[in-house]
């Protein structure tokens, strides 16, 4: 690397640190904001699903404006709104303002990560360094999610769930100072116009998605619910239409029948989507089951960071000598088969060690699963398209947090029911949801690993 890539990618993975971190921080004071604001346990997942909402609806359409207006720009433009967002987050005194400040910062989050991602992806284009540099990507992002989990139990416990959202403004700062000195703008040798139709079909109908499946993990298969998931079906069918015959497709229809992009995306909605349900599961077992501080919930998620950041370091040297196909559905089958152990857990705290222990393991092949899948979304697309690629990549593990933990609740929610429940109730809706979503992602990894074997080999 020259010194000017390795200024590059310093501060382009700080920015995914921070980005990681600030997950995890709000992660572990979840149960301290909604005694603070009054959320409810069933509404509590409107915190994470506000955010991952609009960070989903929204990521494709900024990392395509990135490939046009400028992937530095748009970076800078989102870190801005990042620290607005969270000073909004830290003086929220209700649950209205608090979800204003989540959607913002999602809508911050659709422009840096793809934008991040993508100048990342186009300052390394030799294929060696660019797996590098995404394990190293990995690997900030998973000490970024470790350091948060500890962080985030130390401010929530010496000061306030407050400071989960006022850490990121220094960061952000920061990162507007410093980007243009050290990072190159990129965008789209050709531009051409902008996809408004499609940008704007993709958009609604990834909402009316992710809404539908929210409101049914919230009310159960309502009329609301219904009209939502239909309109999201119609929406997304004349998308795809639209993409078809149009010039300057937001998405081309070519690039989504590619067999690796096709399948990769459809891995990472498991992947992430059963990660961050595992998370916010645990998070509830400690804390309501187990009657433990947010600082003990944060250390119990160290060892899925830990996992994380080890799978990072050693993922990389995995794929020179594993077909990143193969990866992918293996290491999809084994993060599913180490979720499973949870269905044993008891409200005795002893159990908290095997508990690490079983998702420290779930964590490094959620990580390699990650990596396998970015080196496929992104190595099969030109360099004037990486923005849309690293968009589409980005999107999916977004709809992933989005739907995960709705649909994984909605299972929970049918176990306990409605109003006052107790810690062996919740206990209960814990195992079963649990077990849903780890049978899950064993199913699609093995059937990911026979599909693509054939075509690995």
């Amino acid at each position: 690397m020259t010194g000017r890539q390795v200024a590059a990618l310093v501060v382009l993975l700080a920015s995914q640190f921070m980005m990681a971190a600030d997950f995890s921080v709000l992660n572990v004071a979840l149960p301290e904001v909604g005694v603070s604001l009054g959320f409810s346990t069933g509404s509590l997942q409107w915190i994470t699903t506000t955010f991952a909402l609009c960070a989903a609806g929204c990521t494709l359409v900024f990392g395509r404006v990135g490939d046009y207006v400028g992937r530095r720009r748009i970076f800078t433009a989102g870190m801005v709104v990042l620290a607005v967002s969270s000073l909004i987050g830290g003086v929220s005194d209700s649950a209205a303002m608090l979800l204003v400040a989540r959607t913002l910062q999602g809508l911050a989050t659709a422009a840096v990560t793809p934008a991040a991602l993508a100048l990342l992806t186009t300052t390394f284009s030799e294929p060696a360094l660019r797996t590098r540099a995404l394990g190293l990507n990995s690997v900030m992002m998973s000490s970024g999610f470790s350091v948060g989990a500890i962080l985030g139990g130390v401010l929530t416990d010496v000061f306030s769930w407050r400071w989960a959202f006022f850490i990121n403004i220094p960061v952000a700062i920061a990162a507007i100072v410093v980007v243009p000195f050290v990072v190159a703008e990129g965008r789209a040798a050709q531009r051409s116009r902008i996809d408004l139709p499609g940008a704007l079909l993709i958009t609604l109908g990834l909402f009316t998605a992710i809404y539908g499946v929210t409101r049914v993990g919230e009310e159960g298969l309502d009329l609301t619910a219904g009209l939502a998931l239909i309109a999201s079906a119609v929406l997304l069918g004349v998308f795809w239409a639209v993409e078809s015959r149009t010039t300057d497709a937001l998405v081309p229809v070519k690039v989504l029948k590619k067999p690796d992009i096709a399948w990769g995306n459809v891995a990472a909605l498991f992947i992430f989507g059963g990660e961050t349900a595992l998370i916010f599961f645990t998070g509830l077992y400690v804390q309501n089951v187990l009657g433990l501080s947010s600082l003990v919930a944060g250390l119990v998620l160290l060892g899925i960071g830990v996992g994380q950041i080890i799978a990072g370091v050693v993922g990389p040297r995995l794929l020179q000598r594993v077909p990143p196909r193969t990866m992918l559905g293996v290491s999809l089958a084994l993060q599913g088969a180490f979720m499973l152990p949870a269905l044993w857990a008891t409200s005795d705290s002893r159990w908290l060690i095997p508990l690490i222990i079983t998702q420290f393991v779930n964590a490094f092949f959620s990580m390699t699963a990650a990596l396998s899948f970015m080196v496929i979304a992104t190595s099969s697309v030109d360099a004037d398209e990486q923005g849309m690629a690293t968009g589409m990549a980005t999107q999916s593990q977004q709809v992933g947090i989005a739907i995960g933990i709705p649909l994984v609740s909605a299972v929970f929610a049918a176990v306990i029911g409605r109003g006052t429940v107790t810690a062996a109730e919740q206990l209960t809706g814990i195992h079963v949801a649990i077990g849903v979503a780890g049978s899950s992602q064993l199913a699609v990894g093995l059937l990911l690993w026979l599909l693509l074997r054939a075509k690995s080999r």
